[in-house]
């Protein structure tokens, strides 16, 4: 039997090893392996991965704060999790606050990591 496809994020970033101690520092993200400027990581059990930027493959840019993308991460304490990424560098996006949803409080909030990454940082409600 054939498995389905799985999606994960690659985030393009300027120092890969600075990157990967951030995301453990701040979200709490564990190491899969290491090759030297790409990584696999993951976060509650969903892996993502850091590739540092190559000059010469115009798709492996970072973003400079210019993204299209966020990253969205379901925690159980959404007002900690954001809290520790302002305090390890991030800046504060959308304040963390009670949105009403089709399926009852949902709270979120977000930041901008260091290497210009938007994140929205929410409780587990939606996956439920």
């Amino acid at each position: 039997m054939t498995e389905p496809p799985m999606i994960s994020v690659m985030l393009i970033v300027p120092d890969a090893d600075a990157a990967i101690t951030w995301y453990k520092a701040a979200l709490g993200a564990t190491e899969l392996w290491d090759l030297g400027g790409v990584a696999g990581l993951s976060i509650g059990g969903a892996a993502f991965f850091v590739h540092q930027v190559n000059p010469s493959n115009p798709a492996e840019s970072s973003p400079a704060g210019v993204t299209s993308v966020r990253v969205e991460l379901f925690c159980d304490d959404p007002d900690g999790l954001v809290g520790r990424a302002l305090a390890a560098g991030a800046v504060q996006g959308s304040a963390v606050v009670e949105h009403q949803m089709p399926w009852g409080t949902h709270r979120q909030g977000g930041f901008t990591d260091p290497f210009g990454h938007k994140w929205s940082v929410g409780d587990r409600s939606p996956l439920r």
